[in-house]
């Protein structure tokens, strides 16, 4: 199960654009009006995978790794020498596997993870292993098994190997050999018991335990920049404790003791100087402030270091290397920004800025400062996927790699926009617009709900779906309603044990905003969505029939009773069923009425809308038994769906011939019903 190895020097020059460019040719914005008489671009072009993935660095700066098909097929690694402007070749690259995320360990050895790209979200391995390589491509060493014989383009891995229930948690800085990773833990009914975390040699193989005297049932570390273990969260039962190891100490000391969904504040991250970062709700909106904690009052401190008006602090620390100096703040409020501690790096990120205008320019830097300091610029905006470009300070010079989707056309996508509007009960909540390029007046639409519940939606950026919708000419609604993260716990709670009814509403009332602005041709819209945006998708059709033409629900619950039970077929854990859902969509017992209410699959006869559905055959999260059930009480109502199973997928499509045959389904279904 080998093969000889094989990188070829200039293997990526036929995807990558080497060139040496002034400020802004390659970046500049594109026309707002698109070719007055064009085809329409291709499904795939929207959800086939990038070009070019992600990129890294070197901790020298002289190095940079990506992620790219490189003339392939599948998504290998590559190294570039940045002084020559050469591509050094291909490091990594797997007969039967994509390259996913990596990481330098040092200057010459690199770890990478891998998924299967080809293969159903059902078909994919137990887990994403871990494998070590050297840049120049020898050296390779699986580290972390994934329960799969893999084929390799540098020669027989060696056997030995961690199991697969291990995952990486932490890359040191530095120039070492180690990494720490984390096996995760589980009883003998199959249920998550917590983690353990490892210091491994990615040359050797070898791991030594960094647990000794862990309180139980940790799920979540927190690490100096040397690897070296400073606090953990346990959870258990509906409760969370948090510990905190002090430097040169054995023992962990508990700083905080809530409920889960009671925490009076939030750990966020530990910097080079073994300060505590959290974050903790201020304000009527009960926004989360990112602050310092104080060791000394055992409370965070009272002024917050930054401060996002709307916005729960959403963010990173940016440092020197990986986890070196702090630099700045790496903020999303609608778009993501850049706050920067240091004054070299803030007037780098003035001059990219004011040189690319339109575009967000996301800079990581190493080294940071010196005449060395090399910097990687990833520009991308609303209708651009992004291109890759790297900055020399010292010199003034730039060089553009390549774009991240080639063949998308930024003068043909649309633009989004970031508004706020008013629920009929008061609360205030966000509303994202796609609108095809060039449109005017109200136009035909798709209120596309985003899942979860309890994340954000989107963010300012090129976004495949709401792109795919209006490049057919449809208008995008997508609504942050009640129970949503990220803009203040008022509108989080607020979606406590509303599924189906006040969430329901503003995503009604949402889309009545847009009519009444004039965006939006009422008479011809259909609600569309996945996972509970899928339920929603149900539910918008029984409570609101008036709104919607139609409706597109896919790895749709049907039934929120389900849930509760006990599944072979599900991934929900006991933790979740017993503390979480009650809290968050109903007590199964208290609130059993309202779960008979709110449950699709019980009120069929209501649903009078053409729908489409789609399922996985291999979802855990969803099981099938949601979509079977809910086609058969849509047929004994005498209103057939259209309905498609795909036999290998899981929670999400994964493979692109399943995307593009959704997809291809939902413009052919919204078509028949909207135009």
């Amino acid at each position: 199960m080998t093969r000889t190895a094989t990188f070829v020097a200039g293997q990526a020059l036929g995807l990558l654009v080497w060139a040496c460019t002034s400020f802004g040719a390659a970046f500049a914005q594109a026309p707002a009006t698109p070719p007055a008489a064009a085809e329409l671009p291709p499904p795939d072009l929207f959800f086939e995978r990038p070009e070019i993935g992600e990129t890294k660095l070197s901790p020298s700066g002289r190095w940079l790794a990506l992620g790219s098909r490189a003339g392939g097929s599948r998504t290998a690694l590559v190294i570039v020498d940045l002084q020559t402007w050469k591509p050094l070749g291909v490091a990594a690259r797997m007969r039967d596997a994509d390259i996913s995320e990596f990481h330098w360990v040092n200057d010459e050895v690199l770890v990478f993870s891998v998924t299967d790209s080809q293969a159903g979200g059902g078909d994919q391995r137990f887990g994403a292993g871990l494998f070590s390589v050297n840049r120049n491509g020898q050296g390779l060493r699986e580290l972390i098994r994934t329960q799969w014989e893999q084929e390799a383009s540098s020669g027989r891995l060696p056997s030995r190997a961690l199991s697969p229930r291990h995952s990486l948690l932490h890359v040191p800085s530095g120039d070492g050999e180690e990494v720490v990773v984390g096996e995760n833990l589980y009883t003998e009914a199959g249920q998550p018991q917590g983690m353990l975390a490892k210091r491994l040699n990615v040359l050797t193989g070898r791991a030594t335990n960094l647990s000794q005297g862990l309180p139980p049932h940790v799920d979540e570390w927190w690490f100096e920049p040397d690897g070296q273990p400073r606090a953990v969260m346990s959870r258990h039962q509906g409760r969370s404790r948090f510990f905190w190891r002090d430097a040169g100490q054995a023992q962990w000391r508990q700083l905080m003791d809530a409920p889960s969904f009671e925490l009076p504040w939030a750990p966020r991250f530990v910097d080079a100087d073994g300060a505590l970062w959290v974050a903790r709700s201020a304000g009527a909106e009960g926004r989360a402030q990112l602050t310092r904690f104080n060791f000394q009052t055992g409370a965070p401190q009272a002024e917050p270091v930054l401060d996002t008006p709307g916005f729960d602090f959403t963010g990173e620390l940016v440092t020197e290397g990986d986890g070196g100096k702090a630099l700045g703040l790496r903020v999303t409020t609608d778009a993501q920004t850049t706050v920067w501690f240091d004054a070299g790096m803030a007037a780098v990120q003035a001059e990219l800025d004011q040189r690319l205008p339109g575009l967000i320019n996301r800079l990581n830097c190493r080294p940071c400062t010196g005449p060395e300091t090399t910097v990687l610029v990833r520009s991308f905006s609303d209708r651009h996927p992004g291109q890759i470009g790297v900055y020399w300070p010292a010199q003034k010079r730039f060089r553009v790699l390549g774009a991240v989707r080639p063949r998308v056309e930024p003068a043909r996508m649309a633009t989004t926009d970031f508004h706020r509007v008013k629920a009929r009960d008061g609360l205030e909540f966000p509303v994202w617009v796609t609108r095809p390029a060039g449109a005017q007046g109200a136009l035909p639409a798709v209120v596309l709900v985003h899942g979860g519940p309890w994340l954000r939606g989107r963010h300012w950026e090129w976004d495949a779906y709401p792109q795919f919708l209006a490049s057919r000419g449809y208008v995008v609604i997508e609504p942050e309603y009640r129970g949503s993260t990220g803009y203040g716990q008022r509108l989080y709670r607020a979606g406590w044990k509303q599924f189906g009814q006040a969430m329901q509403d503003d995503i009604a009332d949402a889309l009545l905003w847009a009519v009444k602005s004039g965006q939006v041709d009422g008479r011809r819209v259909c609600i569309a969505g996945a996972s509970h945006g899928g339920y929603s998708t149900l539910m918008g059709l029984i409570r609101h029939p008036e709104l919607y033409r139609c409706g597109a629900a896919w790895v749709a619950p049907s039934d929120p009773r389900v849930r509760y039970e006990w599944r072979a077929d599900s991934d929900l854990d006991d933790e979740s069923r017993q503390f979480s859902l009650p809290v968050l969509v109903g007590d199964r017992v208290k609130d059993a009425a309202m779960l008979d209410a709110v449950s699709p699959v019980l009120h069929a006869d209501k649903l009078r809308a053409p729908l489409l559905l789609g399922y996985g055959g291999e979802d855990r999260r969803v099981p099938l038994v949601h979509g079977e059930r809910m086609r058969e009480a849509l047929r004994k109502a005498g209103r057939e769906p259209e309905y498609v199973v795909y036999l290998d997928e899981g929670h999400s499509w994964v493979k692109l011939d399943t995307q593009v045959d959704f997809a291809q389904r939902l413009e052919r279904f919204l078509a028949l019903h909207l135009k």
